[in-house]
């Protein structure tokens, strides 16, 4: 009786994920403190959007809801950490318009490759096919408003201050690596606030933490926290996930160095969320004089 009840709870607890948890969004606010930050980026707010994979949302209804609530949120800049399909181009057309519809904040809305958007995962006739799918990724890109980073860096400029805002192609312990962390920071100054999209966090415990270049911020997503967990706010949070990334969501702060991984806007593969919701986030830079790093 005990192992009916348990199958039970499970069976249900799925069911309900693939129902109702994968579009249950919600808004998670997060403040970023450093003495690195200049006095006129005090309060300036990042809205980090990750993995989409739009070939596996199925509810348009839900996700025009989903734009409603992040065009409600007060935000200077968006970013998005990479895996805008799951393989191949034509995903975007169905949503396109919608997500389009995302407002322009002031400073732009930026965007990194993730390692679905290569199109490695599914097989094509030729590889000229593969090379126009991927370029047609690219261009849905700008399509929809995003500045790519691929391997770059741009200056956001502020008043009289200045960050840093530098993005990698993916590179990660088990993906995919074109990622160029020297490139992509070519001609950054040394003083300056930077942060780093990078879509795949494992490249934060690899390649950043112990960089002669302090990336004060990093941005990632990737890992979806498996989609399945347990997470009570300042109680609890666990997933299997834990078990193949180090950082897996929320926020890390490792030597003064953050990161902050996101749970994911879509799905992949089981088409639910049990425990672990999707996200958006909004990140509040605060300068803190007590807390000088690097």
């Amino acid at each position: 009786v005990f192992g009916v009840i348990i199958a039970g709870i499970h069976f249900f607890a799925f069911l309900h994920g693939i129902f109702i948890g994968r579009y249950n969004y919600r808004v998670i606010e997060q403040n970023v403190a450093s003495a690195n930050v200049p006095a006129s980026f005090n309060e300036f707010k990042i809205l980090q959007l990750s993995d989409m994979h739009l070939g596996s949302l199925a509810r348009p209804d839900k996700i025009k809801e989903a734009v409603n609530l992040i065009n409600q949120q007060e935000y200077d800049i968006l970013v998005f950490t990479g895996d805008l399909v799951n393989a191949r181009a034509v995903e975007v057309d169905k949503w396109k318009d919608i997500i389009a519809n995302i407002k322009t904040p002031k400073y732009g809305k930026y965007a990194v490759l993730g390692n679905h958007d290569y199109g490695d995962y599914v097989k094509f006739d030729t590889e000229v096919d593969k090379k126009q799918n991927f370029n047609q990724i690219l261009k849905f890109y700008s399509d929809l408003g995003f500045t790519l980073l691929n391997n770059q860096n741009v200056a956001i400029t502020n008043q009289k201050d200045t960050i840093s805002l530098i993005g990698v192609e993916n590179w990660g312990r088990k993906f995919i690596q074109k990622g160029d962390l020297k490139l992509a920071s070519k001609n950054v100054n040394p003083n300056h606030f930077k942060i780093l999209l990078s879509h795949d966090p494992s490249h934060f415990e690899l390649e950043v933490i112990n960089n002669k270049t302090f990336y004060d911020l990093t941005l990632s997503g990737h890992t979806h926290g498996f989609q399945f967990g347990i997470e009570i706010p300042g109680y609890l949070q666990w997933s299997p996930v834990k078990w193949v990334y180090k950082h897996w969501a929320g926020l890390y702060n490792e030597n003064g160095r953050y990161l902050y991984v996101n749970r994911g806007f879509g799905y992949h593969g089981y088409p639910g969320r049990v425990g672990v919701r999707p996200e958006i986030t909004i990140l509040t830079l605060q300068y803190d004089q007590n807390k000088k790093y690097n």
